[in-house]
């Protein structure tokens, strides 16, 4: 059996082998999936007749940027935009303040009746009300038509509060006895001590939250009946579904505009995917910064140990 040797460390002919065909595999998985995002995005600035004729497999042709300019002038897409920017941001940043005081509190062992408030948390994952008595809930609280009910609802997430207290009942103890010994209060050793250590997991709860309250439309169609609070997703799903009207919707622009107009409605196919482009590109901006944390965060997170 051939030998060589790395250092003092000897590879077997059959080690190589394996390692070059474990490569080839996941370097194949990984182009599985990478190419659904590659076919989105190079038909959507494809020429629209050829992506019709479904013509596009693996190189751009006829490119053009018109899907995109057109999805960009129609209405309501500027303000709809700042709303989910601004529901992702505060929405995420409220459930960061609730996850890591709650996870931090319920890890904590002389917290008042600390298994009776956690029980009560978790247990409100197991149970809804169900879509009318949450519609009558929200119109009784004043949320109908506000901005709020995109924020206040989802405040207090149980499942990212148990992966942010698991992962801080992972951190020795005698770190934070250290601050004790130093005359830290709670506030100043969580602050001090825990949220430093905790980057991994507030990575990976931000990451699961921002995407959620990002691609969320639901409870804009269900609690928004005004164009005032419409979010980006909401106002493109309404134009996704309503992909061949979209040259009236256009017939401000004038006859040129018009004439483009004509043929992107006669496309559907271009909408969906130039639609999907765009709701998909912050996502794709914004993970690899999160990347690093993200398995480490979720593995700690979720078992203790």
């Amino acid at each position: 059996m051939k030998k060589t040797f790395l250092g003092k460390r000897k590879i077997k002919t059959g080690d190589v082998v394996f390692q070059t065909v474990n490569i080839l595999f996941f370097l194949l998985f990984a182009l599985i999936c990478i190419y659904p995002f590659y076919y989105i995005i190079i038909n959507s600035i494809s020429d629209n007749e050829l992506v019709k004729k479904g013509i596009i497999r693996f190189l751009p042709q006829g490119i053009h940027f018109q899907n995109y300019t057109k999805i960009f002038q129609l209405n309501g897409i500027g303000r709809a935009a700042v709303n989910s920017v601004l529901r992702t941001v505060l929405g995420t940043g409220a459930m960061l303040i609730s996850s890591t005081v709650l996870g931090y509190a319920m890890s904590r062992k002389e917290y008042w009746h600390r298994k009776f408030w956690y029980r009560f948390l978790v247990i409100t994952m197991y149970f809804g009300a169900g879509l009318i008595p949450g519609y009558l809930n929200m119109k009784r609280l004043g949320l109908l038509n506000n901005f709020w009910v995109y924020v206040l609802p989802a405040f207090v997430s149980p499942y990212n509060m148990i992966l942010v207290k698991t992962y801080i009942e992972s951190i020795p103890e005698s770190l934070e006895e250290a601050a004790i010994v130093d005359g830290g209060g709670y506030f100043a050793r969580f602050t001090r001590v825990i949220l430093p250590l905790c980057k991994p997991i507030i990575a990976t709860v931000t990451i699961f939250t921002a995407v959620g309250q990002w691609n969320a439309f639901m409870d804009t169609i269900l609690y928004m009946t005004g164009s005032k609070n419409q979010t980006l997703q909401s106002v493109l799903y309404m134009y996704l579904t309503q992909s061949n009207r979209m040259a009236e919707l256009m017939k401000e622009g004038g006859m040129a505009a018009l004439s483009e107009a004509e043929r992107y409605a006669a496309n559907p196919q271009s909408v969906r995917l130039t639609i999907t482009v765009v709701t998909l590109l912050p996502v794709l901006m914004i993970y690899p910064f999160f990347q690093r944390y993200f398995t480490k965060g979720i593995m700690i997170g979720a078992v203790k140990g």
